[in-house]
């Protein structure tokens, strides 16, 4: 077995700064949260639209991605169901500006890893986003040893 096996997405854990998709329709949101994770270092990239988040997703690899919703028709889906499709092992953390029971039911049953309530603290953004990445950077090398 090679090493590739395990790491579908053929990332240098080891040397490369995590790279996390940001998608909200609202730019203050974008900005802020942009701003939180950019501050600890991570590599960020942001879209305003799903349709644009759906084609960062399909050409470049990224090891976190934070969705919105969108409305309570949950328009946030297409880009957590395309994330899922692609590397069933992506982390999708879907931040939300009012909870809605369906939707989080949806997100959680679709593989979303966490469902967040605007304004994200962040402190629970950075948790979420470092622990998913930790974990999945430790089972990468546990795999390659």
């Amino acid at each position: 077995m090679t090493s590739d096996m395990f790491n579908p997405r053929g990332l240098d854990f080891a040397t490369r700064t995590s790279k996390v998709l940001l998608v909200d329709e609202d730019a203050g949101d974008l900005r802020i949260l942009r701003l939180i994770l950019e501050g600890q270092g991570f590599e960020v990239l942001t879209r305003t639209t799903y349709e644009d988040a759906i084609r960062c997703l399909e050409a470049e690899p990224f090891d976190f991605v934070v969705v919105s919703q969108g409305t309570r028709a949950f328009e946030g889906r297409r880009v957590l169901d395309r994330a899922t499709q692609l590397d069933r092992h992506l982390p999708v953390l879907v931040v939300t500006r009012s909870i809605d029971m369906h939707c989080y039911l949806e997100a959680m049953q679709m593989g979303a890893i966490d469902y967040l309530e605007k304004p994200v603290p962040p402190a629970d953004l950075l948790r979420s986003v470092r622990g998913h990445v930790q974990y999945d950077r430790l089972q990468m090398r546990g795999s390659t040893a």
